[in-house]
């Protein structure tokens, strides 16, 4: 095997294991947004409703489904609060998750 293949086998792992990562820390942040947003609405069952978030990421590609759940279910539970407050604390609980998967928590 060339110089050039295992180098290219190596960003290859390391690309397969940066998305893996970034799966995880994206399932994580769901869940994390879920627990805050079942707060704000006071609901006793956080856990099934933060399930429900996470279970919501895989209608379509992107965030833009969490977001359109967690921003209707705030409003529809009369929940006061702007899209672009739901879009900062999504953004926010990324950037915790990634360090929560990267310290290995």
């Amino acid at each position: 095997m060339t110089t050039f293949d295992e180098r290219e086998q190596g960003f290859e792992r390391k690309f397969a294991l940066d998305q893996e990562l970034e799966f995880k820390a994206a399932a994580r942040r769901n869940r994390l947004l879920g627990e805050w947003a079942a707060g704000l609405m006071g609901l006793a069952t956080a856990d099934e409703y933060a399930r429900a978030v996470v279970k919501s990421d895989f209608e379509q590609p992107g965030d833009e489904d969490v977001f359109r759940k967690v921003f209707e279910d705030l409003k529809g539970s009369g929940v006061s609060i702007s899209e672009g407050e739901v879009r900062m604390k999504m953004a926010e609980l990324l950037a915790q998750a990634r360090e929560q998967i990267k310290s290995g928590e």
